[in-house]
């Protein structure tokens, strides 16, 4: 099973519109995780990770071979392509993705605190990514 999809730069564009609020200028996203969370490639060569349940992006890797290694493990495929989750969504649930869509939890763990299995669903990639990258930046901007 595959543990990373592609989309068009429309769909990124469309899907990271709410994500303004963070540093994205200068990083173009190349492919995600089947949960949506986003890997950018910087014009210097680096990588970046927008993790889509945290809000938060950061540098992880120097270049596309420290990426690859990285995920390539099996530490790396769980911390950044959550792929344990993705396999019991997979195949304990039977979620089979289209070509628009990720896994993503209904309500979101942001608001419920929990991973289970059990509430994930497919649903439209850009819909989730740009609805997240909304919450997030509600919750930055009134934490209470």
């Amino acid at each position: 099973m595959e543990l990373t999809k592609q989309f068009s730069e429309q769909q990124y564009a469309r899907a990271l519109e709410s994500w303004a609020w963070l540093d994205l200028a200068g990083k173009a996203p190349r492919f995600t995780s089947l949960f949506g969370d986003v890997f950018l490639e910087s014009a210097d060569g680096s990588w970046w990770f927008l993790n889509t349940f945290e809000g938060q992006l950061v540098r992880g890797w120097d270049s596309g071979a420290d990426l690859t290694a990285e995920l390539d493990t099996e530490g790396g495929q769980d911390r950044f392509l959550l792929g344990p989750l993705a396999m019991a969504a997979y195949h304990r649930r039977g979620l089979h993705l289209h070509a628009s869509q990720i896994y993503a939890y209904a309500p979101p763990p942001i608001v419920t605190g929990s991973f289970d299995v059990d509430r994930i669903e497919a649903f439209d990639f850009v819909a989730v990514v740009n609805t997240v990258g909304q919450l997030h930046e509600q919750l930055r901007n009134n934490p209470s």
